[in-house]
């Protein structure tokens, strides 16, 4: 156990000097990096524990959805049972992907790149760093066979790991050419060694919102699109400026992106007659036969009184998407723009129960699952509710209105919650169970005897497992 930096002053006597702090913020570096290091190991080993031999019945595998192998590494490394993964994660307070990726980077480290994984094991090379590498030799394309791995791994394991993303890209395009794993273009030359691996992306990243209410959006674009978008951008931003906007230039080209985005910029900015945009928001008329620029879909949740026949909004609300505060001013701003289409859905009260006989989940049903759970409710799972299956918690008994049972599985609110696909299925498939104890509370317990608490606040531990009985 490390020893509280209280302790430490109070075992020396007096306040530690700044030569003391600094020894000891190196010690706490040191041993933060042998815990990760180590942390790899456990999760290495924890694979070894769980290979697709380890799932019970065999007979699951005809199961549609059923655990099965999962190549979570390159090439050349062990495959392992899915559902181990959840385990380890829930037990580290991190998302089953997180867990995936962790146990990805150790096998990878430890199989394709294994001069790099005794440097981390003996604390040459931190464990964060090691992992980059384990990334990208895990995800590059083409495929990077066992050989070519364990190049990269004697060039990077020569400089102690000391490599940069850039350099590291540069790496393995290069171990792509020279191991010649790309496929060639016909119309090339074969004599001039041609090499070609295609960067171009547009990635929005719909996870992350911020909470000014805006998105990260990032590309690599031919170079010619590139001094397009790049002029179509200053344009606008001009264009603009001189109908009197007195915003910054970043955000003058952040909206002319966004104009760029609706197909009738063009109807936008020249309309009949010649009235531009900035006439429009003058007061100026614009023709009604022109269909709306932007529909906004848009998932926000405001706190709502009646005051006498008018129904009085909050100022502050939180915003599905993203799992973010929201302003109303920012919503009204959004709807008030550019012709915009908005579709208001009816509200829901999520204090009443709602079910049905049948086993198929209504709408109504089914929104107010999502709008209750936020997110699928696996401990640490982050996936927004609204892309995930809603589940039965205790199973639909399909023939118990035949046999003349009562229904076990009701369709109703306080038996249905907000899964994942891959939580789904480890629900369905594995020792893993779960109730509700309260609405929209729910208690996991794993194969292990582990217990979890999971509502809106996010997970907690509920306790530590009973040991085992010593026989």
């Amino acid at each position: 156990m490390i020893e509280p930096l209280e302790q430490v002053e109070e075992r020396v006597g007096d306040d530690l000097s700044a030569a003391g702090l600094l020894a000891l913020a190196r010690d706490r570096k040191a041993a933060e990096d042998q815990a990760a290091a180590e942390l790899l190991g456990v999760a290495a080993r924890w694979a070894d524990l769980h290979p697709p031999e380890s799932i019970h019945s065999a007979a699951a595998f005809t199961v549609p959805g059923c655990e099965g192998e999962e190549p979570i590494a390159g090439e050349g490394c062990p495959l392992v049972a899915e559902f181990c993964v959840a385990e380890l994660g829930a037990v580290l307070g991190i998302s089953s992907t997180a867990a995936k990726k962790l146990i990805g980077h150790a096998l990878e480290l430890r199989h394709r790149l294994p001069r790099l994984w005794t440097q981390v094991q003996s604390g040459r090379v931190p464990s964060w760093r090691a992992r980059l590498v384990a990334e990208a030799t895990i995800h590059t394309s083409p495929a990077l066979t066992m050989d070519a791995a364990q190049w990269i791994d004697s060039q990077v394991a020569a400089v102690a790991g000391k490599i940069g993303t850039a350099q590291l890209d540069r790496l393995v395009a290069e171990t792509i050419k020279r191991f010649e794993l790309a496929t060639p273009d016909p119309a090339a030359d074969p004599e001039d060694g041609y090499f070609s691996v295609d960067p171009r992306h547009v990635t929005v990243n719909k996870e992350d919102v911020h909470y000014a209410g805006t998105l990260h959006v990032e590309a690599d674009l031919d170079i010619a699109d590139a001094l397009d978008l790049d002029q179509a951008l200053s344009h606008n931003a001009a264009a603009q400026k001189a109908l009197g906007s007195t915003e910054s230039l970043d955000v003058r080209r952040a909206k002319a992106l966004g104009d760029l985005a609706r197909t009738q910029t063009a109807l936008d900015l020249f309309a009949a007659g010649g009235r531009v945009a900035g006439e429009e928001r003058a007061g100026v008329s614009r023709p009604d036969h022109l269909p709306a620029a932007r529909e906004v879909v848009v998932h926000a949740h405001f706190d709502a009184s009646v005051v006498g026949e008018q129904t009085v909004f909050g100022p502050t609300g939180r915003m599905e998407n993203g799992q973010r505060l929201v302003l109303l001013d920012q919503v009204m701003g959004w709807c008030g723009d550019s012709r915009t289409k908005v579709t208001i859905k009816p509200v829901i009260d999520l204090n009443v129960e709602l079910s049905t006989p049948a086993y198929e989940i209504p709408d109504r049903i089914r929104e107010q699952t999502i709008l209750r759970d936020r997110t699928c409710v696996f401990p640490w799972c982050t996936r927004p509710a609204r892309r995930c299956d809603v589940d039965h918690i205790v199973e639909f008994d399909h023939d118990a209105e035949a046999e003349g049972r009562p229904q076990p599985g009701p369709t109703t609110t306080s038996n249905l919650a907000a899964l994942c696909r891959y939580h789904h299925r480890l629900k369905t498939h594995s020792a893993w169970t779960y109730r509700m104890v309260e609405p929209g509370i729910f208690e996991w317990t794993s194969p292990h005897g582990h217990r979890y608490r999971r509502d809106r606040t996010g997970t907690a531990r509920v306790d530590e497992p009973e040991p085992p009985e010593r026989h």
